[in-house]
């Protein structure tokens, strides 16, 4: 393969337009501190995406909490186009926590703390 054919390619899928995933908006997290770490399961209007959550093993519950929440967050801006908030539940287990994420209205600020 030349370079004409690899430029070419290149710029062919840099100007492709970012697609909407098959999945749909987050509603809900699940958390679980696993011994092989971090699980969350984020559920959408379309279904759950399950997978281990990007942190070291030894987060703390609240660190891991953190991170879900930018994780879901980030993941509605970026593909959704959408802001959210995450409310954590409070703990049934002391392995496993729940949160809704909400829809955020655009002139409204998010509520203090609600991330943590």
């Amino acid at each position: 393969m030349n370079s004409t054919m690899l430029d070419s390619g290149m710029v062919r899928r840099n100007k492709e337009k970012k697609k909407r995933p098959a999945w749909g908006v987050p509603k809900g997290i699940v958390l679980l501190a696993m011994p092989e770490g971090w699980r969350t399961s984020v559920l959408t209007e379309s279904g759950n995406l399950c997978g281990r959550l990007d942190v070291p093993i030894d987060t703390t519950p609240q660190g891991a909490r953190a991170a879900a929440a930018v994780m879901v967050t980030e993941l509605a801006r970026d593909f959704h186009d959408t802001d959210v908030e995450v409310s954590w539940d409070p703990p049934q287990e002391p392995w496993s926590w729940t949160a809704q994420v909400i829809l955020i209205a655009e002139n409204e600020p998010p509520s203090p703390g609600a991330e943590g």
